[in-house]
This record gives C-alpha cells, structure tokens and sequence, in this order.
C-alpha cells in the first residue's frame, strides 16, 4: 500500500480511507462488522497509526463507520446515510478551499510564541516598552469621542485622512489628498485588496528575493505566477526586472526598499530613480510596503519611492503596526482615486469599513506632539538593541556569522556557514527558550537565519544569543 501510495498525488490517509470504503462497498466489511483496529491496519499496511486513525476520521465524517470508545471502528448499519445525519467531512472541506493556509513553519513559530514564554527574536512586534502606552491612555479619555458610532466614510475616517495626508507630506515627503487616500486593516489587508482587486489568475507578478511576500499564501491563493528579484546589499537591480519582464510580462511588482524584510536593506538611491524610470516606461506598477522608513537610527528622511513618483506608477502602502502598536490595525493605501474607489468597494464587502475606534485614537495620536517624541525614542531604542545584538553575535561567534548591520528597521539578516538543519535548529532553540525565523521561510537559500530585534528587550538580547549558540551543535552544524 505504502508503495503505491508514493506514485499518486494524494495524501496517504485518503488512499486508505478509499480503499477500505471500497473493501466495505464490496462486501468484505458488511454493516455492523468491525474494521481492523488502527495498530492492526498499520501493521498490515506499513504505515503510521497516526495515518490509519486519519483515514478512520475521514470514514466517519462521510458517515461510512461510526468510532465506539473502547470498542473500535464499525460499518454503519445505515451506510448510504437514509436514516440518519451525517457530519460534514471538516476534515476535506479545510484541505481543499481556495485560500491556502500559512506555511507549517510559520504555525510552528506562531504557536510556540503564543503558548510558551520565550524570547522573542520572530516576531515584528515592538516590545511593550516600546509602545507609547501613557499617551494613547491620555487619549482614550476625552470629551470630544464621536457620538455617533454607524459606518464610517467607505475610504476611511475623514479627520484621520486629512492628518494622514499631512503626517505624509511631513514624514515622507508623500503629497497625498484624502480623497486619495483609503484606511485598512493594516498593511495586511492592504495587500490583499491589491491582490484581489487588481491582478487575475495566471498574472505574472515580480516579489524580492529573499522576501516576506515569499511566505504569504495570498499570491498562491490567487493563482499568481512568481518571479524572485535578487536582493543585494543595495536592493533590487531594476536590470533584473526589465529582463524578467521581456519575459514573463511582469504585471505588477511588490517592494519593500526601506529597511527590507528579511534583510534589512535600503534600495539605493540610484536604483530607485532607475526603477521608476523602468515602472514608467514599461507601466509596470509598483507596489511600495513601506513599515520602516520612519525608523532610520540616524534620523535621516528615507526617500520612499512614492515620493519620488511623478508619473503615478506607485501604490503605496505603510502602517502604524511597526512603529506605534500593532493592535491598533491601522494602515492605507495612497494611489490614484480610480484604484483607491475599487479597492474601497471591496473592503465595504469585506467588513464595512474600518472601526471608528482605533481610526480616531491614531487620528489624536498622529497630529499631537507625541508622535515626534514617540518616533524619536523608537529610534534610539531601535538602534541601541540592534548594536546590541550585533555587538552579541560578533562576541559569541567571532567570524563564524555573516551579516550587514541595518540602519533603521528591526531585522538582521544573518548567513551561518556549514552544514545545519534549519528545522532541527529552531526545534532546539525552542526548547531552550528560543525563537526566530529560518531563511527558507522567505525564499532564502539553506544558511541564513532571520533576527527581529524590535520585539525583545535589550536585556534579553545576550541571553538570546547564548541560547542560540548552545542549540546549534544539536542541529547538526559543522563549519
């Protein structure tokens, strides 16, 4: 059984499960018998028991056998279901629908933070002393809350538009109407209206490489075909577009050249001019997911590729998760109004429009003299624990790490040499209190690991690195 199961492009359990509905349908089990029990059945097929209980579940979601604690597994005696309710198979329904699910790894990572106290070095959160919590906690008790609570505007609250176009003209040299502007959920749903609203099955879309759009299932889900831009120490090479687009007919590329995901990057000043000469001339859109630029340690403007735009090629997407507090879930989109009306129309199907909550508490927050003490002390602090880490790594492992300290953004994307198992290595440091992200999760070759420096503290940095260092023998490295 084990070895047919191999030559077919189905799970092994549901091979099982048809071929014992089979066995039934043909007499061998008739209603009421016993089928093997699940060790026995395993033996006989040289299969995990893990295997034959899913195939067992699967036969008693379809309403084929029914499972008796202490018993075992019996064909029903109303096996074509004309006498009773049969339960859904949930089972199938999660396996096959068109969304597809997180990568393994990435639940495992998520899972692991969320049910065990780690130190933290996954996720792209700020620490909790990095979030301005007594100034957003003066504003939650005003006089002057909204009364009325109905829908908001279809493009977002009105006064945080207007304040997000002047926070952009200020901070990222972006001039934005607030007609032009539209409130999501994050940079997230951002991303998945674009996706949505704009591109079809079978586009031909261009993402960096390595890259966190390697890791979102939404470009899978929408049957986009993927093409990887190399990323080096100075970001994409717009020459590497312009051939892949002779190619493939690149119909949009997705970018984050301010202090990249995962490797910290800053797409250089040169390249930006040329790719958007390139997205100009050929109408290749870009779009710019721009967390960090507000993050520069040295406090210097980033000049975001929007606000270099004269030809309106640049969709641009940025965020308040990363550098003031991820539960708010606020984001936009800044574009033209024709794109910014259509990706507003699907976001009413989705949920209606944005909270007025939130939307009103980053309104206050963003136009008072907070938000600059707020920006500057994240900075400080930001650049403060990656010197710490870099500082860490260096003291532990001499040269036996590679890596390019960032300025600005909360990653260090780090290439260890030799041989290891990238699996192995975070189950280790798991166990000893560890997390982060391997390189594979973001399209990387075998070696790199990625570091986020944002969400732990500076005390806990040391230790992080001592915990890491002590999981890797058990991982199997050799250099």
């Amino acid at each position: 059984m084990a070895g047919k199961a191999a030559s077919k492009n189905k799970p092994l359990y549901k091979q099982i499960a048809e071929q014992m509905e089979q066995r039934i349908s043909n007499g061998e089990f008739p209603p009421g018998s016993y089928l093997p029990s699940e060790r026995t059945l395993a033996n006989e097929l040289h299969v995990n028991r893990s295997t034959v209980v899913a195939a067992y579940d699967e036969l008693q979601a379809a309403g084929v056998v029914e499972r008796k604690h202490g018993s075992g597994t019996v064909v029903s005696q109303d096996i074509w279901g004309l006498a009773r309710t049969r339960v859904p198979n949930w089972r199938h329904l999660t396996e096959t629908g068109s969304f597809r699910p997180n990568l393994p790894l990435f639940r495992k990572i998520r899972r692991e933070t969320q049910e065990h106290e780690l130190i933290d070095l996954a996720s792209g959160e700020l620490s909790a002393d990095l979030v301005p919590h007594q100034a957003l906690q003066q504003l939650l008790t005003p006089d002057d809350f909204p009364a009325h609570l109905g829908y908001e505007h279809s493009l977002g609250n009105g006064s945080l538009r207007e304040t997000l176009s002047e926070h952009m003209k200020k901070w990222r040299g972006i001039d934005a109407a607030p007609s032009s502007i539209l409130i999501t959920s994050g940079a997230q749903q951002a991303l998945h209206l674009v996706v949505q609203c704009l591109l079809q099955p079978g586009d031909a879309v261009a993402i960096e490489s390595p890259s966190y759009c390697n890791s979102l299932p939404l470009f899978h889900s929408a049957g986009l075909r993927t093409f990887p831009l190399p990323v080096d120490q100075d970001g994409i090479d717009p020459d590497q577009l312009a051939e892949l687009h002779k190619k493939h007919r690149i119909k949009m590329v997705f970018l984050n050249p301010n202090f990249q995901n995962p490797t910290g990057t800053l797409l250089s000043y040169e390249r930006r001019e040329k790719l958007l000469a390139l997205s100009a001339e050929s109408g290749i859109p870009i779009i710019e997911d721009d967390p960090y630029s507000l993050t520069s340690f040295g406090g210097e403007r980033v000049h975001t590729l929007k606000s270099m735009d004269k030809h309106g090629t640049v969709l641009y997407i940025s965020s308040l998760t990363k550098i003031v507090a991820s539960g708010l879930r606020i984001g936009w989109i800044v574009g033209p109004q024709t794109v910014i009306e259509r990706l507003a129309d699907a976001k009413q199907q989705f949920d209606f429009g944005h909270s007025i909550f939130p939307q009103w508490l980053a309104d206050r927050f963003l136009a008072s003299p907070d938000f600059e003490q707020h920006i500057q002390l994240l900075r400080t602090q930001l650049a403060c624990r990656c010197d710490q880490l870099v500082f860490s790594l260096r003291d532990t492992f001499k040269d036996q790490i590679e890596f390019s300290p960032p300025e600005g953004g909360i990653h260090l994307w780090c290439r260890l040499p030799g041989e290891w198992s990238e699996q192995r290595l975070l189950s280790e440091s798991v166990k000893r209190g560890l997390v982060f992200v391997p390189g594979n999760l973001f399209g990387a070759d075998p070696g790199y690991v990625r570091f986020t420096f944002g969400r732990s503290t500076l005390e806990q940095i040391p230790d992080a690195v001592s915990r890491f260092a002590e999981a890797l023998p058990a991982s199997g490295w050799s250099n």
